[in-house]
């Protein structure tokens, strides 16, 4: 694997792909970071370089649409066994063509630990005196970042403006899912969680937390949107993890968090409007993004230079 240098994610500043229009696809929808394009079916998802962060789209890292769709169709593979997933081909680095599912109206998210600063987060929420969490009675005593006894489920909605936390009971109350159906997908969702956990270990790396989307397809639910993505999860690296928590340091990481972190320095934690992403920003961001690809991966990251509109644009031309 060969890190690819800051000079090289700087000439990419300007080559990145913020929005698409490609309405013969079908029916566009756009999302915070993705394009969809429906037909018959057929989804066509375009991975842009957009970045968001407490629920605001925030601009653009260069590269991060080819990371999150890479690495996602790398842990769709990964987890075929476990459950089935939406994926019919990957045509482009930033595209995935995928089957139309009956999407469920809830976020699974699972958390191996106890950290957060965004507002539906498990730290944020405790350090409130929150004990009860999604459903989950959480003991006195816990410090950030520690390590749970065994993993959480604490899902989120996500049809309403803003992602709620909510548990099992209230989600059956309120009518968005069947016990049935959300007693399967949480068992579907620790063995997900327990086989990235496995994967990443062996990369020297610990996944802290992250969140799965699943649907109907067939009756059967399946996976879909993205997995174990750095925009999806955290990762923090197993070599300093007791050093860092022992002394109260903040984890060495590979998500986003460092975004949400520089957001919050600057005082912004959602609510009007977000600050400017300066460029050493987005090329720190983005060389962890790709940092992200090649550990969790074991494969080197593949810089394509010419204009991504162009190349993405031609490579959904021939589907």
């Amino acid at each position: 694997m060969g890190m690819i240098s800051d000079s090289v994610i700087k000439s990419q500043l300007g080559n990145v792909l913020r929005e698409t229009d490609f309405g013969w696809l079908g029916r566009r929808e756009q999302g915070k970071v993705r394009d969809s394009y429906m037909r018959d079916n057929r989804r066509v998802l375009v991975a842009t370089d957009r970045i968001s962060a407490f629920d605001c789209v925030l601009g653009t890292i260069p590269l991060k649409g080819q990371v999150l769709n890479e690495i996602a169709a790398f842990w769709f593979d990964q987890t075929a066994d476990i459950v089935g997933n939406h994926v019919l081909s990957v045509p482009d680095p930033n595209v995935m063509v995928v089957r139309e599912c009956e999407q469920l109206p809830l976020e699974f998210v699972v958390r191996g630990y106890i950290t957060g600063v965004t507002k539906t987060s498990a730290w944020y929420n405790y350090e409130r005196g929150v004990r009860d969490f999604c459903g989950n009675r959480l003991p006195e005593g816990l410090r950030k970042d520690q390590k749970f006894d065994r993993p959480i489920l604490t899902p989120t909605t996500k049809l309403e403006k803003h992602d709620r936390p909510i548990s099992r009971d209230e989600a059956i109350r309120d009518g968005l899912i069947d016990a049935k159906t959300f007693d399967e997908t949480a068992d579907i969702c620790f063995r997900l969680f327990a086989r990235g956990v496995e994967v990443a270990a062996k990369q020297g790396l610990i996944l802290v937390d992250t969140k799965y989307e699943l649907g109907k397809l067939d009756g059967r639910i399946v996976l879909s949107d993205e997995v174990h993505t750095p925009d999806s999860s955290r990762y923090w690296f197993a070599e300093s993890y007791e050093e860092c928590f022992a002394a109260g340091r903040e984890q060495r990481k590979l998500d986003k968090e460092y975004v949400r972190e520089w957001l919050a320095a600057q005082g912004f934690l959602g609510g009007g409007t977000p600050p400017t992403l300066p460029d050493d920003v987005r090329i720190e961001a983005a060389a962890r993004y790709v940092q992200a690809y090649e550990r969790v991966t074991g494969r080197s990251f593949a810089v394509h230079t010419e204009p991504i509109l162009e190349r993405v644009r031609s490579a959904l031309k021939k589907l």
